[in-house]
Order: C-alpha cells, then sequence, then structure tokens
C-alpha cells in the first residue's frame, strides 16, 4: 500500500468531494443522469489506481459523510454504496504477485487478470440493480403504472389512435424484465468505460501502479462468468423475484460477454486490409439489428480466457509498488 500521508489522504478527500457533487448532480439532473453518473466514478477510480487504497478509502468515506451531511442519511449511503463498485475495481487492479509463484520467471511481477476484474464488474453492478431495485420497490406494479402513464399521455396526444389491452398488457410484462437487464448493459458499459479512461489518465500522469494492457488482447471475461449468464437466463422462466434477479444478472453478464466479443473481433483482424471497414460495419449494424449483437455475444462466450500483465518487480520507487499481493 502506499504510504499514509497528508497529501496522499488530501487527494483522496479532494477525489471523495467531487464524486459527492457528480453524484448530486445526477439526481438532480435525471435527463445527464448516465453522463454524472460516469463522471462520479472517474475520481473515484483515478485516485484508487494512482494512489492506492490509502486515498481511495478515504475518498470513499469523504464522499458518503458529505453526501448524508449535505442532503441526507439516505443520500450519503447511496453515495457510498455508488463509490464503492470503482474503489473495488481500483483495489482489484493493484494487485500484484510475483510471477515465479505462476510458474513464470522470477524478475517479473504478474497483475491481477482484467477478466477476473470483469467478473467482478459484472457480479457487482447485477448486485447493485437487484439492491437498488428493492430499494425503489420495483415490482409488476410500478411498471404497470409507469406504462399506464405513457399510455394516457398518448391517448391525450392523439384521441383517434386506439391501443390493444391485450398488448398493452404485453408491453408491461415486456418492461418489467427489460428495464433491469437494460440498466444491467448501461452500468456495466458505463463503468469499463470509466475504467478505460482512469487507466489513460492515470498512466499519462505517472501515477500508475498498474501497467496499460493491450484492450483487444487481454480483455476476456473469466470462464466462471459462462455458468453465471446461463443461470441467469434460466431464472428468466422461473418468473417473479428470481426472474427480475436473473434479468439484472443477464443484462450485466451479457454486457460484459458483449465487449469481450467486440475485444476478440479487434484482435482477430488486426493487420488485415478490410479490419478498418468491416469493424465499422459491426459497429453501425449492431447498433440497428439483433443477429450481429448476437453473433458478438457467441464470440465473446466462446473466447474466455486469462491473459496476465507482467512486468519487472526491480522497482527502486516503492510508491510504486502494487498495494498487495493477489
Amino acid at each position: 500500500m502506499k504510504q499514509m500521508n497528508p497529501k496522499v489522504l488530501g487527494i483522496g478527500a479532494l477525489a471523495g468531494l467531487t464524486a459527492a457533487l457528480l453524484v448530486y448532480g445526477a439526481t438532480v439532473q435525471p435527463l445527464l443522469f448516465i453522463l454524472f453518473g460516469a463522471l462520479s466514478v472517474l475520481p473515484i477510480l483515478i485516485v484508487g489506481l494512482g494512489w492506492g487504497n490509502a486515498a481511495v478509502i478515504t475518498a470513499v468515506l469523504v464522499a458518503g459523510v458529505i453526501g448524508a451531511i449535505w442532503q441526507s442519511v439516505y443520500f450519503g449511503v447511496f453515495t457510498l454504496v455508488l463509490t464503492l463498485i470503482p474503489a473495488w475495481l481500483s483495489h482489484l487492479a493493484n494487485l500484484a504477485r510475483p510471477a515465479s509463484e505462476l510458474g513464470g520467471p522470477d524478475h517479473l511481477m504478474a497483475w491481477y487478470p482484467l477478466s477476473d476484474i470483469m467478473l467482478h464488474l459484472c457480479g457487482l453492478t447485477a448486485a447493485t440493480v437487484i439492491i437498488v431495485g428493492a430499494i425503489m420497490g420495483y415490482n409488476a406494479d410500478l411498471v404497470g403504472q409507469v406504462v399506464d402513464a405513457y399510455v394516457g399521455a398518448v391517448s391525450q396526444q392523439s384521441p383517434d389512435l386506439q391501443l390493444d389491452p391485450i398488448a398493452i398488457a404485453k408491453m408491461k410484462s415486456l418492461m418489467l424484465y427489460m428495464i433491469p437487464i437494460a440498466w444491467g448493459i448501461i452500468w456495466v458499459m458505463m463503468l469499463l468505460a470509466t475504467y478505460y479512461v482512469a487507466i489513460r489518465i492515470v498512466a499519462a500522469s505517472k501515477h500508475g501502479l498498474r501497467p496499460r494492457e493491450d484492450i483487444p488482447s487481454s480483455l476476456r471475461m473469466n470462464r466462471n462468468a459462462i455458468f453465471i449468464f446461463l443461470a441467469a437466463i434460466v431464472a428468466l422462466f422461473f418468473g417473479g423475484t428470481p426472474a427480475l434477479i436473473g434479468a439484472a444478472a443477464v443484462g450485466a453478464f451479457g454486457a460484459g460477454f458483449l465487449v469481450s466479443g467486440f475485444a476478440a473481433l479487434h484482435y482477430r483482424t488486426r493487420g488485415k486490409d478490410w479490419r478498418v471497414p468491416v469493424l465499422i460495419l459491426c459497429y453501425l449494424t449492431s447498433l440497428m439489428l439483433t443477429l450481429p449483437l448476437f453473433i458478438i455475444l457467441i464470440l465473446g462466450l466462446a473466447d474466455t480466457r486469462k491473459a496476465i500483465a507482467l512486468t519487472p518487480n526491480k522497482n527502486t520507487d516503492h510508491s510504486k509498488q502494487p498495494d498487495t499481493k493477489i
């Protein structure tokens, strides 16, 4: 762990204050919730990846306390929970052990695999969606009220439009499970994008503990994630609470496998003359059609492995040592 000193604690406190303000901005600006939510994660990741556990623990505690004092205890707990995920991810990213313990060279350090970080990211995202849904009282009645309000607004705008009650009932049933799936996808994508940006910022500032990795070759899902994903799909058929829990997990882990599939596609097309047009075509068709996304998902499911980053362990600057061993 980095040496605990006032400078490190001060940097952590500043990051916590920034995160708390951004979380508040996300709650008062619903239209910008995703943007401010992503930005609130960024300072926590930066301080954790660049200054270690002492700084990130300080950041999380300060963010929670400021939220509780400034707004309410409920808001403080919400801020604390929201910042715990990036704090844990930064902790995992800073874990390392001698490569010799894994059968590698004696002069290298092996860092915590990105595939395992992805497993934690998807699992924590699914758990967060489930917990937030439980706190909100998310259920069929709540979704039905939202759909009824939407249908009422449409009816006022177009009185001549006759909506089929059976179609409305099917919409309510579909939305009940699509909302947690969508939130799982959105939060995984948001956290992963923020993690990548934080890695780049920390590397540019020369404070990074973890080396920059080649994302196309190292970004894969852990093999155990396949079983969680399949179990979540099965849970969807049970209905009720198990299906809602499964929907959150399907969204989170499905997003992880999608990202892994795109990374594998980037890696496999390296050096090809047709690489750029094919990648552009894949991204454009994925935005409009379901079949390309399904193919990318299968590619992510088929290519699960661990790619371990290695760096020299002869570092005379002790402030750049990893926080703890794996």
